[in-house]
């Protein structure tokens, strides 16, 4: 049967993980509304995860199910349908880095920097930091995201269309739980879900960079705590672009079993822990914003 792999360990994680968010909607936010919120934020950053799970082929092998699994939008502002779609595109991983061709690069086109207005690159620049990122990268992010998707849908991509369209049954219907039985306030939740789209903005801050050979770009942070787990051993990033079907909570063995090979892979591009990376990152910014290998034709 097509059924009879289910990762067990994910699909826990997923039951627990809507329980939480319940829980810092009702009971923790009535005991202390910051408690609610930091419950709140914590399981919509944890769903995120557990979307990307589920785009990769986990818990099951049934896509419509795993996809079922993960259908309310607690971090309410991404359609799962377009992350699914841009971040299938950013695994072609001879096109990371590059400012037109990886949706999820941070990095522009130098011309295209070069016109930009004065305040514009200053957003940009600070944006570099992981304080910038984590303060004003929501903002940013979401306006570039739904601006090209705008575009997309004005030229007739209709897969983009569609993507929306089923998003808005899946965040009414976390709204409607919000509004009937939840006991915080609709700003709190906002806040809170702002809140886990800043602690998403810690993993991809670093996850990629501009490099000659593909296999250097992509960071290797060797990280076991909270926010490890919070990003489902996603920090174990050059082993998740190596092997994408191999499940979260395996990839931490699979590194330590290869761990030379990974390293040498991706040109050393490794950090001890995220405690390391907001050390040397937190107030100033690791790379800059135009492509430092695009080439000037």
């Amino acid at each position: 049967m097509r059924l009879a792999r289910v990762e067990l360990p994910t699909l826990a994680l997923l039951l627990a993980t809507y329980g939480l968010w319940a829980l810092g909607m009702t009971w923790a936010a009535d005991v202390w509304l910051p408690l609610g919120m930091v419950c709140v934020a914590l399981a919509a950053v944890q769903h995120s995860s557990l979307c990307h799970e589920a785009l990769h082929g986990h818990p099951t092998r049934l896509r419509w199910l795993n996809e079922a699994l993960v259908f309310p939008q607690l971090s309410l502002f991404v359609p799962y349908g377009r992350f699914r779609d841009l971040h299938l595109i950013h695994h072609q991983d001879e096109r990371l880095t590059d400012p037109y061709d990886d949706p999820e690069s941070n990095y522009r086109d130098p011309k295209v920097w070069a016109e930009m207005p004065a305040w514009g690159q200053a957003v940009l620049m600070f944006n570099n930091t992981l304080f910038g990122r984590m303060l004003v990268g929501p903002l940013v992010g979401q306006y570039v995201f739904m601006r090209d998707d705008w575009r997309s849908i004005r030229a007739g991509a209709r897969d983009v269309l569609v993507s929306w369209l089923v998003h808005i049954p899946a965040v009414a219907l976390v709204l409607w739980w919000a509004v009937a039985l939840g006991h915080m306030p609709l700003w709190a939740l906002g806040l809170a879900t702002y809140v886990a789209l800043s602690i998403l903005k810690i993993r991809t801050f670093l996850e990629h960079r501009a490099h000659e050979a593909t296999q250097g770009r992509t960071v290797i942070v060797e990280d076991r705590g909270l926010l490890a787990l919070l990003f489902l051993n996603n920090n174990y990033h050059v082993v998740h672009h190596e092997r994408p079907g191999v499940p979260w909570y395996r990839l931490p063995a699979l590194f330590r079993a290869e761990r030379t090979a990974f390293l040498d892979k991706n040109d050393g591009y490794y950090y001890r822990s995220y405690r390391e990376v907001f050390g040397q990152y937190f107030w100033r910014a690791k790379d800059p914003v135009p492509h430092p290998l695009w080439p000037s034709d």
